[in-house]
C-alpha cells in the first residue's frame, strides 16, 4: 500500500455531484465561470449549491453584489451547521455557500478544521443535484483538500503562457495526490473556438507527454464584452446578456458536465 506523504492530503469522503473548479493561477475569469456555471445548472433544472472555497480571497458575494446574513466565517466561529448559513440567489436560481471576503483567517485554517468543513460539505451535497465549489487559485493544502473528492474537477486556463503552465502544474499535483482524478479543461477568454482548441491542444499534448493522461476538454468560452459589463453591473452573464457568445459556451459546457456526472 502507497504510503500517505507528509504533504499529502488526507483522504475525504468523495461527493458524487461535486464539481471543483479550479485554476493554476488567478485572474483566468475562474470566479465568475463558477458563478455563471452554477445558473447555467439551475437552467437545467438542476437543484445547484455553488460553495466559495477561496478561503482567503472569497469574492463570490462581492461579484454578485451580495450581503449575506451569514457566511462560512460565521459558521465556523459560531459552529453553525453549514446549512444554517445559505444564501437563496434568487435572481440566478441557485444557493451560495459564502466565504469571508476580505481577510486572511480562513486560509489559516487547521488542516483539522478544513478536514470537518469538508465532510459537512459532503453530507451537505446529498440535498443537492449538483454542487460547484470555486477553489482558491494555486496547489496550497486549502484547495488541494477541499478539490479532496469531488467527482470531476475543471481547471479553467487561458490562451497566456503562464496560465497554461500552471494549469499543468495543478494537473501534475492533483494527480500525484489523486491517480484517478477525473479531469476537465474549460478554455475561457479565447479569441475564437479555433484559438481555444490550439490552447487546449498545446495543454494537453504536455499532460500526455509527461504525465501519460489526455485531460478532457469540457469547453471553449470565446472572449465576449458582455462578460465585463455582467461583472461590473453584479449581475450574472446568463441574466444580463442570456444571447451572448459567451453565454452560449457556458451553457453549452453545463450541458457536457450534466452528461458527463451521467456516465
Amino acid at each position: 500500500m502507497k504510503s500517505q506523504t507528509a504533504t499529502a492530503p488526507p483522504k475525504l469522503p468523495e461527493g458524487k455531484n461535486v464539481l471543483a473548479i479550479a485554476s493554476g493561477k488567478g485572474g483566468v475569469g475562474k470566479t465568475w465561470f463558477a458563478i455563471s456555471l452554477a445558473q447555467a445548472f439551475a437552467r437545467e433544472g438542476q437543484k445547484t449549491l455553488l460553495f466559495d472555497g477561496d478561503l482567503g480571497l472569497a469574492n463570490v458575494d462581492i461579484q454578485l453584489g451580495l450581503m449575506p446574513e451569514r457566511d462560512l466565517g460565521a459558521a465556523l466561529a459560531n459552529q453553525l451547521p453549514l446549512k444554517k448559513c445559505i444564501t437563496r440567489y434568487e435572481e440566478g436560481g441557485f444557493d451560495i455557500l459564502a466565504g469571508r471576503s476580505g481577510t486572511g483567517s480562513l486560509a489559516t485554517l487547521p488542516i483539522q478544521k478544513v478536514a470537518m468543513l469538508h465532510m459537512a460539505l459532503m453530507n451537505m451535497s446529498k440535498s443537492y443535484d449538483k454542487v460547484v465549489i470555486d477553489l482558491g487559485a494555486g496547489l496550497d493544502r486549502v484547495v488541494r483538500m477541499l478539490a479532496g473528492k469531488a467527482s470531476k474537477s475543471v481547471v479553467v486556463a487561458t490562451d497566456e503562457p503562464t496560465s497554461i503552465a500552471d494549469a499543468y502544474a495543478y494537473i501534475k499535483v492533483t494527480l500525484s495526490d489523486r491517480p484517478d482524478a477525473d479531469l476537465q479543461i474549460v478554455v475561457n477568454m479565447a479569441e475564437s473556438t479555433e484559438r481555444g482548441q490550439k490552447t487546449y491542444d498545446t495543454l494537453a499534448k504536455a499532460c500526455e507527454n509527461f504525465l501519460g493522461i489526455t485531460p478532457k476538454l469540457a469547453g471553449i468560452i470565446r472572449r465576449d464584452s458582455k462578460v465585463t459589463d455582467a461583472i461590473r453591473a453584479q449581475v450574472p452573464l446568463l441574466t444580463r446578456s442570456p444571447t451572448s457568445d459567451a453565454a452560449q459556451d457556458i451553457e453549452a459546457v453545463a450541458n457536457t458536465l450534466i452528461n458527463a456526472f451521467k456516465d
